[in-house]
């Protein structure tokens, strides 16, 4: 007596097979990123190597360049002020962009137009509120100038402290919004059943808040953090036009300070290797933040589980 094996069911009933996306899904984002983003970074490291004006061919000057960075005290202090307010923005804007995101997911009445009102920041580049500011904050015209009783002589920029707080104050007022948004459709995401069983055990506003709202935010509020630490190290427009690195070289951040040895000084040598350490700063400090929050160990596609 003959057993017929059994036969295969065939995985495909007609329809169109569900699997992985082939490589070449991947080839036009693969080439975008190494023609923008990876030639740019290898030349850039090629030039932190040379001695160049922009005006014929680069010389190669071996680690001149990066010996010269490490015994220049403008660059550390540089990097101390960049850090400095990479750290301001993170304790300033994380707080915030929870509170006004999980409030804006809420159903409140008029939320979606005060939303649209206080989000009015994201649709203003830059340079047009570093200008708006810089107005607001004139010494003689501006709103220190009415408030002395406040502001004292109304030179908030005129120090280094009232510069380093106006610089975090103006980032909080343009940056808040964007994170803002990523706690709002966080918050969104978050499954309702879980505040209702908290309601029934008689949980507060509160205890429902931290006990539920913020854990499961942990990934949002981890991707908001590298964003900022990014941005931060990498702000520059805002710096230009506020301070100007003043008074003096105390508010000259490290991406500022790439551009006056770049294109101010004409050493695009110095300004490229002033370029690598920024890129490798942001990429060690975004890894930290990842590595330490056990981020890359999240499996779960659910918000904070």
């Amino acid at each position: 007596m003959t057993t017929l094996a059994p036969r295969r069911r065939s995985t495909n009933r007609g329809g169109p097979s569900v699997g992985r996306p082939g490589a070449v899904w991947a080839l036009p984002a693969t080439l975008f990123f190494g023609l923008f983003a990876l030639v740019p970074l290898v030349m850039v490291v090629v030039l932190s190597f040379t001695q160049w004006s922009g005006i014929g061919s680069p010389r190669f000057v071996g680690l001149e360049n990066w010996t010269d960075l490490a015994s220049d005290p403008v660059m550390m202090k540089s990097l101390w002020l960049s850090v400095l307010l990479v750290v301001l923005g993170v304790v300033t804007q994380t707080p915030l962009s929870i509170l006004l995101g999980v409030w804006a997911a809420g159903h409140q009445k008029n939320r979606a137009v005060l939303s649209a009102i206080y989000f009015v920041p994201l649709l203003l580049s830059a340079a047009a509120i570093s200008v708006l500011w810089r107005a607001l904050l004139d010494p003689n015209f501006g709103i220190p100038g009415q408030l002395p009783w406040l502001f004292g002589d109304g030179n908030l920029l005129g120090n280094q402290a009232g510069a380093i707080a106006v610089l975090t104050f103006v980032g909080m007022w343009q940056f808040t919004p964007f994170h803002t948004l990523i706690y709002q459709g966080a918050a969104r995401a978050i499954p309702q059943v879980l505040y209702q069983a908290a309601q029934i055990d008689g949980a507060s506003t509160v205890r429902q808040f931290f006990s539920i709202t913020l854990p499961q935010l942990k990934n949002s509020v981890i991707t908001s953090m590298i964003l900022m630490v990014v941005g931060g190290l990498t702000t520059f427009d805002t710096v230009l036009i506020l301070t100007n690195g003043g008074p003096g070289t105390d508010t000259t951040i490290t991406a500022f300070y790439m551009y006056q040895q770049a294109f101010r000084s004409f050493n695009f040598g110095t300004g490229s290797a002033i370029a690598v350490v920024l890129v490798v700063v942001a990429t060690a400090i975004s890894l930290l933040v990842v590595r330490l929050s056990g981020y890359d160990k999240m499996q779960s596609e659910q918000e904070g589980i």
